[in-house]
């Protein structure tokens, strides 16, 4: 991969890491705690919805984040053409000389 291919790469990353982090602070700090009271008058299953999303919800969100990630990734890999395989078999070509 060029160094202008990699570049934009990294960035494409990081804006995805940036952009799931900031749902996951949404999720576990807003609605799990500045947001609670407010959430508190909406009932789920019999709990209160902010006293369930910070015990329960926010750990669903955290897993379909990773998902997410993962999927996106698989997408961001797709665009600039990098595969795992051969990067792994380039790595071992390179230790061997």
């Amino acid at each position: 991969m060029s160094d202008k291919n990699a570049l934009k790469y990294w960035k494409s990353n990081i804006r995805i890491v940036l952009s799931l982090l900031c749902v996951w602070f949404f999720i576990s700090f807003g609605c799990g705690i500045l947001m609670a009271d407010i959430l508190d008058e909406i009932r789920v299953g019999g709990f209160k919805l902010g006293f369930w999303i910070a015990q329960q919800g926010a750990i669903f969100v955290f897993v379909i984040i990773i998902y997410i990630y993962i999927h996106l990734m698989d997408k961001l890999d797709d665009a600039y053409n990098f595969n795992r395989d051969e990067a792994k078999t380039a790595d071992s070509v390179e230790e061997a000389q």
